[in-house]
């Protein structure tokens, strides 16, 4: 599970997607890094399937719809019992195969499709909370709809899309996207960093970028 206090704190979005999705070379890419996809490809299937469907939609769909896409095809797991480690970040294709994650795995493969579906950057934030009613670290998707705005919570836990002041069971502790490390806060927090640390999230870009993927690492 996540370290509140653990050096992936610093850890911050570092990449862009720079082109359409070729699942054709994904899924191929896929089958080469981790064997026969099994009942992973008609999960991956219907991903490719919803981006489609909700190509050009208002953002409300697109976030109503990637939320419940993902909270139904993912079983809630920790780390060490599906990937015998402490905290690993998986890519969507990696939790899609194996139909289960930790919530960051949840909150990543969110963000990375409402940021193909045309969402931008700055209207989306992963953001590490304190799971109050479970006494333990957990992540989430932020949409602010505007920079000031109250944003919208997208959790595993909870399916419905409710506003952060709604959702007092979390706490919010910091947030990040591809322009910088914001710690909690009115008015969307206190930004303190940029997208040049790298750690965790660098990893993970590489295995995206193995898998097909149009990302590139920060320079």
């Amino acid at each position: 599970m996540l370290a509140l206090a653990a050096p992936l704190l610093l850890a911050l979005l570092a990449g862009v997607l720079q082109a359409d999705w070729d699942f054709a070379l994904i899924s191929r890419r896929a089958e080469t890094l981790y064997g026969p996809l099994g009942a992973g490809r008609p999960r991956i299937d219907d991903w490719q399937a919803m981006l489609g469907r909700l190509a050009g939609v208002d953002e409300k769909r697109q976030l109503e719809e990637v939320n419940r896409f993902f909270n139904a095809k993912l079983r809630l797991t920790d780390d060490e019992r599906l990937w015998r480690q402490v905290d690993y970040w998986a890519t969507p294709v990696e939790a899609l195969l194996r139909g289960a994650g930790d919530c960051e795995d949840f909150a990543i493969a969110k963000y990375f499709s409402l940021r193909q579906l045309g969402v931008p950057s700055e209207k989306l934030r992963i953001t590490y909370v304190k799971a109050l009613r479970l006494n333990q670290a957990h992540m989430v998707l932020t949409y602010y709809p505007s920079p000031d705005a109250m944003p919208l919570v997208l959790d595993n836990l909870v399916g419905i899309i409710r506003p952060a002041d709604q959702r007092t069971d979390l706490l919010p502790v910091y947030a990040f996207n591809a322009e910088g490390l914001w710690l909690a806060g009115r008015g969307g927090g206190k930004q303190v960093g940029d997208a040049k640390r790298l750690s965790r999230w660098q990893e993970l870009l590489k295995k995206m970028k193995a898998e097909g993927f149009p990302v590139e690492p920060a320079r």
